[in-house]
């Protein structure tokens, strides 16, 4: 459950950084933002994003151990590991957000000030930019492809070997609990990596602005409720 615990602090926090502004906005005729609390917003939405797609990971390798090595998870998995798997995913995902921050506060903003989504979303706050952005596109690709394609490939070979750990389980009610185990994580990885993937990766030519506005919503609002009501 420590990893779990980590997992509910950044849905709490992502729903934190963008919901009570975003109701502001709709209770509000008048939506405004300033640029630093904008920018603010950016950074915390890309770090706990980032932060919990290695979270993400770090769950799965963690059942990946329970399944496959029953008798040394202890071993494996003691307090000082999954400590620094939870720091490691926090300082990573708030370092990423930093990079991403510096490239925009290089850029010069000469209006129009309207951004065209719900909240400060990083694609969103470029459009703003009056200067060459293919560097920040450029990092935001790189970026995905470390921290969204690079943790799938993990997460989809480490459940490749668990389904091969639980197909040789003789008891069935040993083949219940594992496949149960799984199932929810399994739903939160697809549901978040998947909405990402398709909102970062996907070429914008095939999907609107308007779609990705509500994709962008999915991903950082609907994801985070889901969550506990899958674990449970």
């Amino acid at each position: 459950y420590f990893l779990l615990s980590h997992l509910a602090i950044v849905d709490i926090s992502y729903a934190s950084n963008n919901v009570p502004k975003m109701l502001a906005n709709l209770l509000n005729k008048k939506n405004t933002i300033s640029f630093a609390p904008c920018i603010i917003q950016t950074f915390l939405y890309m770090a706990f994003a980032h932060t919990e797609c290695l979270i993400l990971v770090m769950m799965c390798y963690d059942r990946y151990v329970a399944i496959c090595h029953p008798l040394r998870y202890s071993v494996i998995m003691s307090w000082r590991v999954c400590t620094a798997q939870a720091v490691t995913s926090w300082a990573c995902g708030f370092l990423l957000a930093l990079v991403h921050v510096v490239l925009i506060l290089r850029l010069p903003f000469c209006g129009p000030h309207e951004i065209n989504h719900f909240f400060c979303e990083i694609l969103s706050v470029l459009k703003l930019a009056c200067a060459d952005t293919r560097l920040n596109q450029v990092v935001i690709f790189v970026a995905s492809v470390f921290i969204l394609l690079g943790p799938l490939c993990l997460v989809l070979v480490s459940y490749a070997r668990i389904l091969s750990a639980i197909l040789r389980i003789q008891s069935g009610e040993g083949l219940r609990k594992a496949f149960s185990t799984c199932s929810s994580h399994l739903c939160v990885v697809g549901l978040f990596f998947g909405s990402a993937i398709v909102m970062y990766m996907a070429p914008k030519s095939r999907h609107p602005e308007e779609q990705q506005k509500i994709l962008s919503l999915f991903y950082s609002l609907f994801n985070p409720m889901l969550n506990p009501i899958i674990y449970t």
